[in-house]
């Protein structure tokens, strides 16, 4: 999980602090899979039409999740109020075609839309019980596919520039298992 911290520092022009609160974000992304059951989360073949829209609240899940610690706390968190914004909006595509609210472009916040590349990044290069682990290359071949698709085509020409720390920091967080 603190790979996706890592990697917020090589996308998007971002101040220092926009940094610093992206890093302590994103590793909280995926929380609201604590509300999938693991009969889906573990399944090692495709989902259902069905079990696919239970995966899919999990953006959402998360999101509330995030609030209710928001309004246990009763004072503003900066890093929650955007851990919740990145956990919400993650799965948006730059189409619109993404999911929950099928945001399209600018519509979806900056941060969701680095998180979502780096994400997918990370599922494309790491092994699933559903799908082996792909070659950093053709991780960035399907990255570089999805530009002005799934990705803002400004964020994937940043992963690309900087594909090599990408795959370094990659690297670094398998060697750890």
């Amino acid at each position: 999980m603190w790979r996706f911290s890592v990697y917020s520092h090589f996308v998007a022009p971002f101040t220092e602090r926009n940094i610093e609160l992206i890093a302590r974000s994103a590793p909280l992304h995926d929380i609201g899979k604590v509300g999938i059951p693991d009969c889906i989360l573990q399944k090692p073949g495709k989902l259902t039409a069905e079990e696919w829209k239970i995966m899919q609240t999990h953006a959402q899940i998360g999101a509330m999740a995030i609030e209710h610690a928001e309004r246990d706390i009763e004072e503003p968190v900066e890093f929650l109020a955007l851990a919740k914004e990145i956990t919400h909006w993650h799965h948006e595509k730059w189409d619109g075609s993404g999911y929950p609210d099928g945001l399209a472009g600018e519509a979806i916040p900056v941060s969701a839309r680095l998180m979502a590349l780096a994400d997918v990044f990370d599922a494309l290069i790491s092994q699933r019980v559903y799908k082996p682990a792909m070659s950093f290359d053709e991780a960035r071949d399907i990255i570089t596919a999805g530009r002005g698709k799934h990705f803002d085509p400004d964020m994937t020409d940043a992963f690309l520039a900087g594909f090599d720390e990408f795959v370094t920091i990659a690297r670094r967080y398998q060697d750890l298992g």
